[in-house]
């Protein structure tokens, strides 16, 4: 019996497995043809599975998992690369930007670009940013800042860390243009949002 656990992305990393071995990591890194078909690579935090010559950033070693085929890397809740198309199938957009979604959920602390979010999810920048728009009605961007002003808000409400630390917490070390960019998208200035919330905290205590 296979002895598996669930990784993130819902990903079964299992024993059968094969054994990522100098030679097999030197043809990820040079985006080797040659090895085609004979092994695939998935990375664990993304999801994604990819032939040998994909033209993907390189991931961390630790991250990746080898496969014989591509069956074993799908039943193990991999999902082919949108980019190499490893089972010469279309992963259908709303999947794709799924995975775009989920990385940037888990990844918004981080430094996040167009180019960034592109290599890292398998995909041209122009390609993305079109398909994500038409999935979700906003732009990759616009989606991580708001994924990022929904996390300032909390922070704002549960914490009493100053402004210019949440702007770091949520992934953007400029305050002021975190500043500019809350007020935007909620009408509120940071500050005046956490006094309204304390406000509102106070009048519903009271009414109890």
């Amino acid at each position: 019996m296979l002895d598996r656990h669930k990784g993130s992305h819902g990903i079964r990393i299992s024993n059968d497995t094969e054994m990522i071995t100098d030679e097999k990591w030197q043809a990820i890194i040079n985006n080797d043809i040659a090895y085609n078909n004979q092994f695939f690579y998935a990375v664990k935090s993304t999801g994604v599975f990819c032939k040998p010559s994909c033209k993907s950033r390189v991931p961390k070693k630790v991250n990746v998992c080898i496969f014989p085929n591509t069956e074993q890397a799908l039943r193990a809740n991999f999902r082919p690369c949108k980019r190499c198309n490893p089972t010469n199938e279309n992963l259908p957009d709303s999947e794709w930007v799924n995975l775009i979604t989920e990385y940037i959920d888990k990844n918004f602390t981080e430094i996040l670009t167009l180019e960034s979010l592109a290599n890292i999810c398998h995909g041209s920048p122009y390609h993305m940013h079109r398909t994500f728009k038409k999935i979700k009605g906003i732009t990759p961007v616009e989606y991580i800042q708001q994924v990022r002003v929904n996390a300032a808000k909390k922070y704002l409400i549960q914490t009493n860390k100053p402004i210019g630390d949440i702007a770091i917490c949520v992934g953007m070390a400029n305050a002021s243009y975190f500043i500019t960019l809350f007020k935007k998208k909620t009408g509120h200035t940071p500050a005046q949002f956490r006094q309204m919330s304390k406000k509102e905290e106070k009048y519903n205590a009271n009414k109890e």
